[in-house]
């Protein structure tokens, strides 16, 4: 009912407290009862939206992974010289690939599919009727981070330059919204993502191993995790290793004790770039145990065992094999198409998602904000709604 309908204005507290619905009573019999409630005059308790369990979201991506290894494993055809620059092909043939691509997925990303998939939602299996998309139209990072960060598909964010990004996101909301203030933070790879979040009027604290925006509140590691930073900095200009990205997380969750995080990994896409499919896949594989380590450190901490639900994306899809998938972009139209995955206490166990209406990439905003119980829809009306699905109530 909308807020205008008349029904709810009669339907406020009993006024005979000793009114109640008998056991056994159905669904007809309770619609019964508030019909004759309405013409009678009596008045009963209205029913109230159970609150979240969730009291803390961490938001978890990985840059540029495809959705086909996330619901396909390895594909055969990339383990080769010709097409993905891999060495000993039997050998990775024999660890990752498997003629089941069930078993193949489950071998790549073992948390993913041993207990999000029992215990949560996916979502983004095209073959199964399931689509989450990228809708800025441009289908590389800056773009796609904005869009999930902030709800938005913005069409002036057209580049990956260095620019302190006009929107606001969810996490700078969350920030400024009673019960978060100095419970908020991030810790990323690429070294745009401090100017897409505008770490300095988000306020939050950011990790990165890179220079930052003038202004940002920097979160603090220890001293060993920032000199071998400094010193692994060889492999690509903007992108670590995403093994540094995750002693900064696990140092941010017990320093912080944070009730929104943002966890970015990067490994995936530049490996991608390069061909290299092998450290592609082994990037992916890194970036499941990550989370496994993450989930049953959370389990094994009472502050967060039942009281915290993981959000995992990406920014963008890839082309299709054997050659478009080093790439993505506005001229690849498959690096459109991604994926999402969410664990926690309100988000019914479902599993792998099939038949459903495509999901937009800029619903990650809105539904990190609900499953903490708080409307970003509300604060920014240009963003996209929530994935009621991954809600339950």
């Amino acid at each position: 009912m909308s807020p205008s309908d008349p029904v709810p204005a009669l339907l406020q507290r009993p006024r005979h407290p000793g009114f109640r619905f008998g056991p056994g009573i159905g669904q007809g019999a309770t619609s019964l009862l508030w019909i004759l409630a309405i013409l009678t005059g009596l008045t009963v308790a209205a029913p109230i939206s159970a609150a979240p369990k969730t009291r803390h979201v961490i938001l978890v991506t990985t840059d540029g992974l495809r959705q086909e290894e996330v619901f396909g494993g390895a594909e055969e055809i990339l383990i080769s010289r010709q097409y993905g620059q891999v060495g000993k092909t039997n050998e990775l043939k024999a660890e990752f690939w498997r003629p089941d691509p069930q078993r193949s997925r489950e071998v790549l990303l073992p948390f993913l599919w041993g207990t999000v998939a029992r215990q949560g939602q996916l979502f983004g299996h095209r073959r199964r009727g399931s689509e989450v998309r990228v809708t800025n139209g441009r289908n590389f990072s800056y773009p796609g981070y904005n869009e999930f960060l902030t709800g938005i598909a913005d069409p002036r964010i057209d580049s990956n330059d260095k620019f302190l990004n006009p929107n606001t996101n969810v996490f700078e909301w969350l920030q400024s919204r009673p019960g978060f203030k100095g419970r908020v933070g991030a810790v990323v790879n690429w070294d745009v993502l401090p100017w897409v979040l505008n770490a300095p009027r988000a306020g939050f604290p950011v990790w990165s191993g890179f220079d930052v925006p003038t202004g940002t509140r920097r979160l603090p590691v220890p001293r060993a995790l920032e000199e071998v930073v400094e010193h692994g900095r060889g492999v690509w200009s903007g992108v670590l290793l995403d093994t540094f990205v995750r002693q900064a997380a696990f140092h941010a969750l017990d320093s912080l004790r944070p009730r929104a995080l943002y966890v970015a990994y990067g490994e995936t896409d530049d490996w991608a770039h390069e061909g290299h499919y092998e450290r592609y896949l082994r990037a992916a594989q890194g970036f499941d145990r990550f989370l496994g380590d993450l989930w049953a450190r959370l389990q094994a901490n009472p502050r967060n065992r039942g009281t915290t639900s993981l959000v995992i994306t990406t920014d963008h899809g890839r082309g299709p094999a054997p050659i478009a998938w080093k790439n993505h972009g506005r001229e690849i139209a498959d690096s459109s198409h991604m994926w999402m995955a969410v664990i926690g206490p309100d988000t019914p166990a479902l599993g792998e998602r099939t038949n459903l209406a495509p999901v937009r990439q800029a619903q990650v905003a809105a539904t990190v904000a609900a499953l903490l119980g708080e409307d970003f829809l509300a604060a920014s009306p240009r963003s996209a709604p929530p994935v009621t699905e991954v809600l339950g109530r």
